[in-house]
């Protein structure tokens, strides 16, 4: 299987919620994270729970648990081998519907205009 390609989402004002999210979080919780995109990006479709999980409207998490805190980064693909990484988020029982809806407005602003919604590092 194609190693499945990796894109965080820009806002229009340049702004990258992702990063700057992961910013405000520990650094253990920022190394959990590298590892678990880079393996999102080996494995795709196929990677499962624990690691990730299927929330609705096209739209999963990447999960990772720090010091009793249950840490998320919403995600959603782009065809068969792109990801779209949105956002991130702390949860308590489950994920907000606020983060669901914004990370599936995030999605629909990229599928529209992917150039001015990718971040570029």
């Amino acid at each position: 299987m194609p190693k499945t390609t990796i894109r965080i989402y820009r806002d229009s004002d340049g702004s990258v919620p992702l990063l700057e999210w992961l910013d405000e979080q520990p650094e253990k919780v920022q190394d959990k994270f590298a590892a678990l995109i880079e393996l999102l990006g080996e494995k795709g479709y196929d990677l499962r729970r624990p690691s990730c999980d299927f929330l609705e409207s096209g739209i999963y998490e990447l999960r990772a648990r720090y010091l009793n805190v249950q840490y998320r980064i919403l995600y959603g693909f782009v065809g068969r081998n792109l990801v779209l990484l949105s956002h991130g988020c702390t949860k308590e029982s489950k994920v907000s519907k606020g983060d669901i809806r914004q990370a599936i407005e995030n999605l629909a602003r990229y599928k529209s205009n992917p150039d001015e919604h990718t971040y570029e590092a």
